[in-house]
């Protein structure tokens, strides 16, 4: 597959969900990866007046280093550090009322991003792609759902005085 083909496969698949993909920076990643041995080039091709494109395999190392990292990932919960959590740990510096105004928006994106994950789901279903090709939908879609619900529970403590709020410094 070239570059630019994985690129349109991970727009079609919509990981854009769970990873920052950008076509320049995915040129670069298959030029590091060819450059470590972990893919090689298979061939070169041209469609009429568009550049040549060079098609990539993976290599034995590569498998086993896509291996690796992924049972790695699956195993491992790692705290990845996400910027939601520094801002609860800093919103005391906030007023209550800004604090809740910014909750309710985050959670109405919330819903929008829970919205299209559901249709990105149930087209897939649709088209009876198998579950293990998007099941991260599924799986983003929780999570998100678990932080909306949470954001509720605090929205609500907030507005009902059931969680005291300092004045911000």
């Amino acid at each position: 597959m070239h570059p630019y083909e994985m690129y349109q496969l991970l727009l079609e698949r919509r990981d854009g969900h769970v990873m920052k993909v950008r076509a320049g920076s995915l040129y670069h990643a298959i030029e590091r990866l060819d450059r470590d041995g972990l893919v090689t080039a298979v061939g070169t091709d041209r469609a009429g007046n568009r550049p040549e494109r060079t098609t990539y395999a993976l290599t034995d190392a590569g498998r086993s280093a896509l291996h690796a990292s992924v049972t790695e990932m699956l195993r491992t919960p790692v705290n990845e550090f996400p910027r939601f959590a520094v801002a609860l740990n800093e919103a005391h510096n906030l007023s209550l009322e800004e604090a809740v105004v910014l909750f309710e928006q985050r959670r109405t994106a919330l819903d929008a991003e829970i919205s299209e994950l559901t249709t990105i789901i149930e087209s897939a279903r649709g088209r009876a792609v198998d579950e293990a090709y998007w099941f991260v939908a599924d799986y983003r879609r929780t999570v998100l759902a678990a932080e909306r619900d949470w954001l509720d529970r605090i929205i609500d403590r907030l507005r009902t005085k059931d969680l005291t709020w300092p004045h911000p410094a």
